[in-house]
C-alpha cells in the first residue's frame, strides 16, 4: 500500500519556498545596486524556485496516491505535471537570460560597481541555497516525490549559478582595486553558462518524468517473467506490461498459466507471485489474468517442459 506524504511534501514546499523568496529578495535588491547582469539573471533564476515551490503545493494538493471514482489509478501524474511544469520555468528563465545577455553586449552601460559587504551578503544567499538543495533533495527522497526532487536539482543548479556569479563579481572588485576595467566583462561572460546551466536542470527534469507520462515500460517483460516462474505452479506467462516507475508506483499486467485445476489453488499461486514482484518492485499495483494448464495460443510454444515466450 503506497503512503499519502502529501501533507509532509506540502511542509517542506512552504519552508523551502520561505527562504527562496529570501534569497531572491536578496539578489534583486544587491543585483540593482551593483548593475550586476549576472546576479539580476540569477535573481530570475531563483524567482523561478519560488514559482517551483507554489507549483509544487498546489500539484502536491491534487496527486494523491490513493484511487477514487474518477482516478482508479491514483493521482500522482499530478506530480509528474508539476516536475514537468518545473522544467518549462527553468526554459523561459534561460531564455531571459540569454536576451538580457545579449542586449549588454551590444548595448553599453553601466560598470559594476561591487564591495566586500555585499559580497559577504552574497556568500551567506550560497549558504541558504545549499542547505534548501540538500534539504529538499533528502526530503524528496525519503517521500518518494518528484517535485521535491525535480525542484531540489533546480535549486542545486543555482548554487552552482551563484558560486560563478559569486566569482565573477569578486574578480570585478578586484579588477577596481587593481585598476583592470577589462574585468568588468566577467559579468557579462558568466551570463551565458549560467544560461547553460539552467538549461541543463530543465532537461534533466523533462527526461526523468516523461516515462511517468507517457506509460513507457517500467520492468522487462523478461525479468518479470523469471521472477514469476521461480514461484512453484506457474507454466508460463505471456502478455506481459508494465508502467509508472519503480520506487513511486509500479502498474504490471499478465496472462498466467497456472498448474491448478481448481480456483483455491490458482488463486493461492497468484497470490505467491504478486507477494514475489511486490518484494522487488514495492509499491506495486498487480493484475494477473490466469489460464489453466492447457491454455493454447499462438503467443505460447510448448516445446520444453516449462513453455516460453517466443523471442
Amino acid at each position: 500500500m503506497i503512503q499519502d506524504n502529501r501533507s509532509k511534501v506540502q511542509f517542506v514546499l512552504l519552508l523551502t519556498l520561505g527562504l527562496n523568496l529570501i534569497v531572491m529578495s536578496i539578489k534583486v535588491i544587491v543585483g540593482t545596486l551593483t548593475g550586476s547582469l549576472s546576479l539580476l539573471a540569477d535573481a530570475l533564476h531563483s524567482v523561478t524556485d519560488s514559482a517551483n515551490n507554489i507549483l509544487g503545493l498546489v500539484t502536491n494538493h491534487f496527486a494523491s496516491p490513493q484511487p477514487d471514482r474518477e482516478h482508479p489509478y491514483g493521482h500522482q501524474k499530478f506530480d509528474a505535471l508539476g516536475a514537468l511544469g518545473v522544467a518549462v520555468f527553468l526554459g523561459i528563465a534561460c531564455f531571459e537570460i540569454l536576451s538580457s545577455t545579449v542586449e549588454r553586449v551590444f548595448r553599453e552601460s553601466k560598470p559594476v560597481e561591487i564591495s566586500p559587504k555585499e559580497l559577504w551578503i552574497l556568500l551567506i544567499v550560497l549558504g541558504i541555497n545549499i542547505f534548501v538543495a540538500y534539504y529538499e533533495r533528502s526530503a524528496g527522497k525519503r517521500l518518494g516525490s518528484a517535485v521535491l526532487v525535480a525542484d531540489a536539482k533546480h535549486t542545486m543548479s543555482d548554487v552552482w549559478i551563484t558560486i560563478m556569479v559569486i566569482g565573477g563579481l569578486i574578480g570585478i572588485w578586484q579588477g577596481e582595486v587593481w585598476n583592470l576595467p577589462k574585468l568588468q566583462y566577467l559579468d557579462v561572460i558568466l551570463a551565458f553558462p549560467v544560461a547553460l546551466l539552467v538549461f541543463k536542470s530543465g532537461w534533466s527534469v523533462l527526461r526523468e518524468n516523461l516515462p511517468w507520462l507517457v506509460d513507457q515500460m517500467a520492468i522487462a517483460p523478461e525479468t518479470i517473467k523469471e521472477i514469476s516462474m521461480s514461484v512453484p505452479g506457474v507454466v508460463n506467462c505471456h502478455n506481459i506490461a508494465s508502467r509508472g516507475v519503480i520506487g513511486r508506483q509500479v502498474f504490471i499486467e499478465m496472462h498466467m498459466i497456472v498448474e491448478a485445476t481448481d480456483v483455491e489453488t490458482a488463486h493461492s499461486i497468484t497470490e505467491a507471485v504478486e507477494a514475489e514482484l511486490g518484494n522487488r518492485f514495492n509499491p506495486a499495483r498487480i493484475l494477473i489474468h490466469v489460464e489453466p494448464p492447457e491454455y493454447q495460443s499462438e503467443e505460447i510454444t510448448y516445446d520444453s517442459p516449462s513453455a516460453k515466450i517466443k523471442q
